[in-house]
């Protein structure tokens, strides 16, 4: 049924605001809505293994914001307790949130808008896509309020190009990358005490990384060789969280909350073409190894309702991307052409520099809650592009600083829709000596814009 506004003079009060269902006492209604979310949650695992093939960038490569809500207000979820990616972005709300139960699954579609510049390619744009990463989460909390647990699967990180350029030796090639983490995680949240509830998380981490196109060796026999890459692997690592939220005062919540790192290890296969070796270029296909690691990060939130129809929030969040993005690892065995496993070492060993800065966002949001019951919401993020100018290249394309969005939610039934837009944009980044062996990215400029259309359906129980 749809819930009515009340007067709030308390977050206590608020937080009946928020809720969007009430379910009938009894075991029959509970033991069906239970039963359905099982098979809501097997759809969204299904949808998010149709997505790898889909990619996604902001800071850095972490994205801001998941999830319709989070998205139409800036990313800000630290200190929120109203969605299923709080179980992403801070373990701790799930036991805030204001009824026994919340499910929500939706669908974040991204669309970009790159151009690239080099000596040999003058202002090309990238090939137009519309990338759908689904997500979703179940959360249930206990009868007392001193426990909470759930699970849920989210897409939070990635990256993905894919051009025709020229390049100097092989002509008009496809440069394409895609690099896609998706996050499956159960967590569970305590209630120290009245106003101190904390959380965690330890789930499994997959990381897919797709690489095609041009690339000059970097390190040991085949450095300066050019080939022709075709890589693909698929790696799995575990992934934590913990996180507490603390209550101020009846209207002001604090977040904070720590992410491990992924350090992934990707097993697969790369199809590649090796010039200089022979008056062709030579093919084989190689067993691959590729070593990759996304950041941990440290973050710290903060949401007051002001004016009981008004709330804004904010979060903090740094992430070390000097540790995680130093470099990109490979390892090659087991060619298919005698020519070359009689000529190469049994295992080859390539690494290509990164030199990633650390970056912090600044996320801030507001939100407006309507007589009605709608909610209208605005937001903006900053940080700087952690990408350093000498190994900027058009296979990845986390140079993005700025973004603005705004999202709205009503009820339909029994049921919260979520919508939201989010405008991602930064300055055009320009490379002069390339610190990459081949100088094949010298005096070269990329500039990055994204579009992101958010909606999910979300049901309190």
């Amino acid at each position: 049924m749809r819930i009515k506004h009340i007067h709030m003079t308390s977050q206590h009060q608020f937080e009946s605001h928020i809720k969007t269902v009430t379910w009938a006492n009894g075991v029959a209604a509970e033991m069906e809505f239970l039963m359905s979310l099982t098979r809501s949650m097997r759809c969204v695992l299904a949808l998010a293994g149709l997505a790898i093939p889909s990619a996604t960038f902001a800071d850095g490569l972490i994205r801001d914001g998941v999830g319709a809500i989070s998205i139409g207000r800036g990313g800000t979820n630290i200190a929120h307790f109203d969605n299923g990616a709080v179980l992403l972005d801070n373990p701790a709300g799930i036991l805030n949130m204001p009824t026994n139960g919340l499910f929500e699954a939706g669908v974040d579609v991204l669309i970009t808008d790159q151009r690239y510049s080099d000596p040999e390619n003058n202002n090309i744009g990238d090939e137009p896509n519309a990338r759908p990463l689904p997500h979703g989460a179940a959360l249930f909390k206990s009868d007392d309020g001193r426990w909470a647990a759930g699970i849920g699967v989210f897409l939070p990180a990635g990256f993905g190009t894919d051009w025709d350029l020229v390049n100097p030796i092989f002509g008009k090639q496809q440069y394409r990358a895609m690099g896609v983490v998706t996050k499956i995680i159960p967590g569970i949240a305590y209630r120290v005490t009245d106003d101190l509830s904390i959380g965690a998380t330890l789930g499994v981490g997959i990381n897919h990384l797709e690489f095609e196109g041009p690339f000059t060796g970097q390190t040991g026999v085949l450095a300066g060789a050019p080939t022709l890459f075709d890589l693909k692997t698929t790696g799995a690592a575990l992934v934590w969280s913990v996180g507490a939220q603390y209550r101020l005062t009846e209207n002001t919540m604090l977040g904070v909350t720590y992410t491990s790192e992924s350090d992934f290890t990707m097993d697969g296969q790369l199809d590649t073409q090796i010039a200089g070796l022979a008056p062709v270029p030579v093919f084989s296909r190689f067993d691959a190894e590729v070593e990759q690691k996304y950041p941990q990060s440290v973050g710290a939130g903060i949401t007051h309702l002001l004016a009981e129809r008004h709330r804004v929030s904010a979060d903090v969040i740094w992430y070390d991307w000097s540790s995680a993005f130093n470099s990109l690892n490979f390892k090659f065995t087991n060619p298919d052409n005698p020519l070359l496993a009689a000529a190469l070492p049994p295992t080859i060993t390539d690494s290509v520099q990164q030199n990633w800065d650390d970056n912090v966002s600044v996320r801030l949001g507001y939100e407006y809650f309507a007589e009605s019951g709608d909610i209208w919401r605005l937001g903006y993020v900053y940080h700087d592009s952690p990408v350093p100018d000498n190994t900027l290249t058009p296979y990845t394309d986390g140079i993005l600083q700025h973004a603005v969005s705004v999202g709205y939610s009503t009820c339909i039934s029994s049921w919260q829709l979520n919508t939201g837009y989010q405008y991602s944009f930064g300055d055009t980044q320009s490379s002069g000596q390339s610190a990459l062996v081949g100088g094949d990215f010298n005096n070269s400029t990329l500039d990055v814009n994204a579009h992101w259309l958010a909606v999910s359906l979300l049901k309190t129980f």
